[in-house]
């Protein structure tokens, strides 16, 4: 059986500061992964409104640690934990393998909440992976596409129309960035098609936009948004939904509203990856509703002083699922494998703030009591957010890309092509889906 000193699952932000900070020292590790990408998840929906590329967001982990001798990348499932002998199984290239280990640090993130309604998985689309972000961006570019050519004035308007379900941080960029889209490329590029046909409705259940952030910046996170054109509706709930819309029924009313759209994107809510329910049987650790290990104040996982867990998968202190907080997780989990903090120290988070971008010019910052709004706070996201890109080119490339979009009229990474092959007429009955193919 192949052994190592610690063990760290995922490649997100929390597996990563972890990597990083043990790699830094020679402590030998093993990173194992499904991706061996790096996702940067915050500008997921840059990638599917096509100002950047998948690769810009999401270098690889291999790369990144090639300079570490003590440092082995696998790409492989974790499927089991045996806690007492400090032993991992792992599904690779179609064998499961076993790995012993003195330390284990889990940090497999979050994936899409439905609250129960996981039927609105077949027909919405989630922003949490790359490939997520590359089916949104073919599905609206395919939308402009077919409203261009279509004679069908009642599909045309369907095919322009975007629900967005949840008004965190992901919808309200989300939100912002397709209407922009609408006026400042489509308009450009499609001749027919207007800013004024593109209707965006962005919902949510709680009484503001950005319940997180609160007071002024939500005031004025629901202005911006609704100057540029996006309809948002307040204190409502999503209680059913189709291939061809959502029906809205807002608090205390009895009947709801039907709304048809062609495109419903869901970020209404995450719940835990499955391993967290693998750690949680196999160290006795409980979890909150959404599957979220409820980790001890030093990161500790049940009963167990050698296995961590950091970032989404966790709950403690009532933390937000922040990019910061993982970071900040990992590393101390880092510093006391390594011995530099002592076993048991709780771990304390130093809130440097939270933002979210809305559309051109316009974001909002929270630093503690300090909040800030406009363009000041829009080029200090660009600034955060460029400085967190891993890796020089993709801080170049992105800078570029975003010169182009922000200032310019340009959506880089928007391709589309005709699939090849026969059409249906009244005649016949073509034996192939004749439907428009779009690639990225």
């Amino acid at each position: 059986m192949d052994r190592t000193e610690v063990v760290i699952v995922g490649s997100g932000f929390g597996a990563l500061a972890t990597a990083k900070k043990l790699a830094k020292a020679g402590k030998p590790f093993v990173l194992i992964s499904e991706t061996t990408e790096h996702l940067f998840q915050p500008l997921l929906y840059q990638v599917a409104t096509g100002v950047l590329a998948a690769g810009e967001i999401a270098p690889s982990v291999r790369a990144i640690l090639a300079k570490y001798p003590h440092a082995d990348v696998r790409l492989g499932r974790v499927v089991d934990v045996h806690a007492d002998e400090k032993e991992l199984v792992y599904e690779a290239g179609g064998e499961r393998h076993t790995l012993g280990y003195d330390s284990l640090v889990a940090a497999t993130g979050a994936r899409q909440s439905y609250f129960g309604r996981n039927e609105f998985a077949k027909v919405t689309y989630a922003l949490k992976t790359v490939d997520d972000a590359e089916r949104l961006r073919a599905q609206i570019v395919r939308c402009f596409e077919e409203a261009h050519t279509t004679t069908d004035l009642e599909h045309r308007k369907n095919l322009l129309s975007f629900i967005v379900i949840g008004a965190g941080a992901t919808g309200v960029e989300l939100a912002g960035q397709i209407k922009e889209l609408a006026g400042r490329y489509f308009e450009q590029s499609i001749r027919g098609v207007t800013a004024d046909d593109v209707t965006v409705t962005l919902v949510e259940g709680a009484g503001v936009a950005m319940p997180a952030y609160g007071g002024k910046l939500s005031k004025y996170t629901q202005e911006s948004l609704e100057k540029s054109g996006v309809e948002v509706v307040l204190n409502t709930l999503v209680t059913d939904i189709d291939e061809h819309g959502a029906t809205f029924k807002a608090h205390g009313s009895e009947t709801g509203e039907r709304r048809t759209a062609e495109t419903i994107i869901w970020s209404a809510g995450v719940q835990a990856n499955d391993f967290a329910g693998v750690l949680a049987e196999r160290t006795g650790c409980e979890t909150d509703r959404a599957g979220r290990l409820l980790v001890n104040p030093d990161l500790t996982v049940g009963g167990r002083a050698d296995i961590f867990a950091v970032g989404d998968m966790t709950s403690l202190n009532n933390l937000p699922g922040q990019s910061p907080v993982a970071m900040q997780g990992g590393r101390h989990v880092a510093k006391t494998i390594l011995g530099k903090t002592k076993r048991g120290t709780p771990f304390k988070f130093r809130d440097k703030g939270s933002m979210a971008i809305i559309n051109r010019f316009r974001a909002v910052t929270k630093v503690k009591s300090i909040e800030l709004t406009g363009f000041v706070a829009w080029v200090l996201w660009l600034a955060v957010h460029m400085v967190y890109l891993v890796g020089f080119r993709n801080r170049y490339v992105a800078v570029m890309s975003w010169f182009g979009s922000f200032l310019g009229h340009r959506r880089p990474h928007f391709h589309y092509a005709q699939a090849i092959g026969p059409v249906e007429t009244p005649e016949a009955q073509a034996p192939d889906d004749t439907r428009a193919k779009v690639a990225a």
